[in-house]
């Protein structure tokens, strides 16, 4: 048997035990040894497996995961997203919809200092659902824009999502978060185009807000100041230059944890905040080992260059090769966590992407993009679910039906990114 189709069968098997409910990492690192040791030899596949695990963890370049997931956590649990909603909320004062406008777009002030889309939706949901419902917005809505907002967190920089597509790459993690600042600007602003519309066509899916003089706008705005300092800091530092991807993690969970402390945090709340950090940076570890050791096993079934070999002899266009790539991702990013679907399919699509003559990372842009989609469509749609435990009550075909106006916005952002690929590298090259 040759090793592409080995390699095709484990893949197979890979995905069937997916479907059974099991741990995406444990699935990727059941199917690395199976299918290295069927091609080459289970010895040395055992040797990998025993390696792996200490060569992730002791890699450089993966320590700024914990750092910016903690930067997140901490502006959590010193209940700095409360004062960013009522800061956003002051600007938008009297508007119809002002309150789902705030909302988004303190969704993506959050995100500057959270890489975590499903922490971005957590926090924000705590402090502006019970309001929004509270001043007669239909569910539809509230969740809706809550759970859409919450996805600006895996593209607006720090993002876990680019970090980890650079490292698997092996691009500048500089570059990639720096060509993720237009698209998510992006986002955020089609997203309040979205609100806007809908509020116009349909006026009672929002009431109008208690309008707000400028002088109440201009003090509002220093409920954004922790944020924009913390992300000037980062992609300054990263910018200019000054200072590593790393460092500049490093740098920013400690100027959060300053500001924490500033706003009263003490002992209890930092441990709660360490733990919580730690169990979401050894879940994404977890991950990055089994997708270590997937990787050798892609490496001699040379399954990826089979699929390249398959697209030049079928005479495909570069965008369809896209196409048929970004229809993978939306499938699986039904049933599959985001970080989990780049680990798994990068390794496997990027050669035949690379094959198409796309630039590497505006790919990494579009990519991450479409993966977002995955979090916010069912069946899975974790944002959805994360919402749904926020407001149990709200039945959860409702959250996916005010979802879909926001998924469909995310659609025009893929479209605009494929059609003017500057939107992603002009700030790059």
């Amino acid at each position: 048997m040759s090793a592409p189709l080995i390699g095709l069968l484990c893949l197979i098997g890979m995905l069937i035990m997916i479907a059974l409910r099991a741990p995406i990492a444990l699935a990727m690192a059941a199917t690395g040894v199976i299918g290295f040791g069927s091609i080459v030899a289970f010895e040395p596949a055992v040797a990998i497996l025993e390696a792996g695990p200490f060569e992730t963890l002791s890699n450089y370049s993966f320590s700024p995961i914990p750092m910016f997931l903690l930067m997140g956590v901490l502006a959590s649990h010193a209940n700095m997203s409360s004062e960013l909603f009522n800061a956003a909320r002051s600007l938008f004062g009297g508007w119809r919809g002002g309150m789902a406008l705030a909302a988004v777009s303190a969704c993506g002030t959050f995100s500057a200092i959270s890489g975590s889309s499903v922490a971005t939706a957590a926090s924000m949901s705590r402090v502006a659902l019970p309001e929004m419902r509270k001043h007669g917005y239909a569910d539809s809505l509230a969740t809706g824009t809550l759970a859409a907002g919450g996805t600006l967190g895996i593209m607006i920089p720090p993002s876990i999502a680019l970090l980890l597509y650079a490292l698997i790459t092996e691009q500048s993690v500089g570059d990639m978060f720096i060509a993720g600042l237009i698209p998510g600007i992006l986002g955020l602003v089609l997203y309040c185009v979205t609100i806007g519309l809908l509020v116009h066509f349909y006026p009672s899916l929002a009431q109008p807000g208690t309008p707000t003089t400028l002088r109440e706008k201009i003090v509002g705005l220093k409920g954004f100041v922790p944020f924009m300092g913390v992300f000037a800091i980062i992609i300054g530092g990263i910018y200019t230059g000054l200072f590593t991807p790393t460092e500049a993690a490093a740098i920013g969970a400690f100027a959060t944890l300053l500001i924490a402390l500033f706003r009263g945090m003490r002992w209890k709340g930092f441990m709660s905040a360490v733990g919580e950090t730690l169990a979401l940076s050894a879940m994404i570890f977890f991950m990055i080992m089994g997708a270590e050791v997937f990787g050798y096993f892609l490496s001699v079934s040379r399954v990826s260059f089979y699929l390249t070999e398959l697209v030049v002899e079928w005479q495909l266009t570069p965008y369809a090769v896209l196409f048929a790539v970004l229809v993978l991702f939306i499938l699986l990013g039904c049933v599959m966590d985001s970080i989990a679907m780049l680990l798994l399919t990068v390794p496997v699509v990027m050669p035949v992407v690379l094959d198409a003559g796309f630039d590497p990372i505006w790919f990494g842009i579009v990519a991450v993009i479409t993966v977002e989609l995955g979090l916010i469509t069912p069946p899975v749609g974790m944002n959805v679910f994360v919402i749904k435990s926020v407001a149990p009550n709200v039945p959860i075909a409702q959250i996916f039906k005010g979802v879909f106006p926001f998924v469909l916005s995310d659609i025009v952002r893929l479209i605009l990114l494929i059609v003017f690929p500057v939107l992603a590298l002009g700030l790059v090259y």
